[in-house]
């Protein structure tokens, strides 16, 4: 393809909007065009990567049995409310839902569990049909709030979802694994490194979750990993053993300490040097939202810890829980924001702790009075532990649950997430077949999700340098570029056409520059592209001399024309990539 005749139109300056890289260079390169918030026009370039990443998607569901369908992105209110899921989407903000022009709610889809139990109900009726894997490649929408990283947290984006059908659960492991494995295939074909993590479900539901993450420094989620024993999850479902702080002789007896304008543990250092963080106790307040009620929750946990909200909504099983307000903070306590404490809390207040409380003797906590703090803080003696769980945010340090190694945090950027649903969808929508013994069963299902636009901008994300992006071969707009110094050179023009035509007839995607510019703006936008293979088609034309040089890695050569076809098939050929 020639580039006079394409839609190819870079700039010299970065967006001012951008915040990592991918967004920054995609719309310098003319990939995307923002016409709104977290809304983009895929380029034809762009387009070119989503197409190659869809058809990876695509071959290695095929290869495991999968089967593909579409399925609409608009869907009636009644599906969400037979799965119980509307409320909760509502209550987010990140449905988009609305009236038609008969008064009927709908919504656009954001996922399609509802919609594909309701497609295989009356379908799939036999236990001797099973188990089957249906999935779709399609444009999902979602109500970001403030959408940003261009990409990567759009409010409409392209995503590839499956789901499996299965008579039990071991059948459903097993679909389970299958998925696994395709997903690992998918993203070794994309030419990406990556990390599988425990992952919590959210509110798609269900349990044995893992997200794949895309090994990169600028990644938008925390991942936590210890390399010495195999673990990794997400910073949102990993768990630790945090050991107790010494313990304390209890001789001295609980009592009050005024404590003026002490609203933070960092303050309360400051008056009491000796005593440690992890003996300071603070309280923190939540509200809690279900479908038919609201309640403040109070949860401890040490002052050298932070709570994880996620984990808290998943235990309530709350539509939502977001940090309580003043005016919340002084109906539960009496106090300002700061002094909050387990004791004298109003008795409609649930109080709970985090599990980083075990252990601590002789603590300090909020007295629930303005300016005021309890020392000497026993439980057992003083008052009865509250109901303890796992809520907090593992932290660098921390030792793995089994003790046998030390955990890291590091960044990834999530762009397929599996889960394991079970029966959360067939029994809520009715979705059942026969067994062999002829009696109805719920089906055990599993979904599967892959972030296609997300893949794409993690792959920026992952390879690029100063100069601009760059491609792995697999997913790249175009496998090699042929860099014309004069346009309207006989020779040059002459060696550059067939290069560009044997190329194209070979199956190699090629992209070639004959605009009538100087060199140093084409290698420019020859770099900002990051098309992976250079051919640069110069003075030596006439005696059938290239230059061929690699987007990243190797030196510059002056090679023969007769072995670009040649080395391109090798580099093809060592990236995984077929070509006719």
């Amino acid at each position: 393809m020639r580039i006079s005749k394409t839609l190819f139109v870079t700039l010299k300056e970065e967006p001012a909007d951008a915040e990592v890289r991918s967004h920054a260079l995609m719309v310098r390169a003319g990939f995307i065009q923002q016409i709104a918030a977290g809304i983009y026009v895929y380029g034809p370039l762009m387009w070119r990567v989503l197409k190659k990443v869809e058809q990876i998607v695509r071959e290695e569901h095929d290869k495991a049995g999968c089967q593909e369908l579409l399925m609409p992105a608009l869907q009636p209110r009644e599906l969400w409310e037979e799965s119980g899921r509307w409320d909760r989407y509502v209550q987010e903000k990140i449905l988009y839902h609305f009236e038609d022009g008969r008064g009927r709610e709908v919504c656009l889809g954001p996922t399609h569990e509802e919609v594909i139990t309701n497609f295989v109900k009356g379908k799939l009726t036999s236990y001797k049909q099973l188990p089957q894997t249906l999935y779709q490649i399609q444009t999902k929408f979602r109500d970001e709030m403030r959408p940003r990283f261009g990409l990567m947290r759009g409010r409409e984006f392209v995503m590839k979802d499956a789901y499996s059908f299965d008579a039990d659960a071991e059948g459903m492991a097993e679909s389970y694994a299958v998925l696994r494995d395709v997903y690992r295939s998918i993203f070794t074909r994309c030419g990406l490194r990556f990390t599988p993590v425990e992952a919590d479900p959210g509110a798609i539901g269900g349990s044995g979750s893992e997200e794949f993450m895309v090994d990169a420094d600028t990644g938008e989620d925390a991942i936590a990993v210890c390399h010495a024993t195999g673990y990794a999850a997400n910073v949102e479902k990993a768990a630790s053993r945090i050991p107790p702080p010494p313990a304390i002789p209890a001789e001295v007896p609980m009592h009050k300490e005024p404590t003026p304008d002490a609203k933070s543990c960092e303050d309360l250092r400051a008056l009491f040097p000796d005593l440690p963080l992890e003996r300071m106790l603070k309280t923190i307040l939540y509200r809690a939202v279900w479908t038919d009620r609201e309640q403040t929750v109070a949860v401890m946990c040490r002052g050298d810890r932070e709570l994880n909200v996620v984990k808290l909504t998943n235990h309530l099983d709350a539509l939502a829980v977001e940090l309580a307000d003043e005016r919340l903070v002084k109906e539960a306590t009496g106090a300002d924001v700061g002094f909050a404490g387990p004791i004298g809390l109003k008795k409609d207040v649930l109080l709970l702790a985090d599990s980083s409380v075990e252990g601590v003797q002789g603590f300090l906590c909020g007295g629930n009075e303005t300016d005021t703090h309890y020392l000497d803080v026993w439980f057992g003696r003083d008052l009865e532990q509250p109901p303890t769980h796992d809520f907090g945010l593992v932290q660098a340090g921390d030792q793995t649950l089994d003790g046998e190694g030390t955990i890291e945090i590091t960044r990834g950027i999530e762009v397929g997430h599996i889960f394991q649903l079970g029966t959360k969808y067939s029994e809520a929508m009715g979705c059942s077949f026969a067994d062999e013994n002829g009696k109805l069963q719920p089906f055990h299902m599993g979904c599967y999700g892959i972030g296609v636009s997300r893949t794409a901008a993690a792959a920026i994300e992952q390879g690029h340098d100063e100069s601009g992006m760059i491609w792995p071969l697999p997913i790249a707009p175009f496998h090699a570029m042929i860099i014309q110094m004069r346009a309207g050179d006989e020779a040059q023009d002459a060696l550059a056409q067939e290069l560009h035509d044997q190329l194209h007839a070979a199956g190699v995607d090629v992209l070639w520059d004959d605009r009538k510019l100087g060199a140093g703006a084409k290698f420019k936008d020859a770099d900002l592209v990051g098309i992976p293979l250079r051919v640069v088609v110069g003075r030596d034309a006439a005696d059938r001399k290239v230059e061929w040089k690699p987007r990243v890695g190797g030196e510059t050569e002056v090679i023969s024309a007769d072995d670009v076809l040649p080395r391109i098939r090798a580099a093809l050929e060592e990236a995984g990539v077929q070509i006719g």
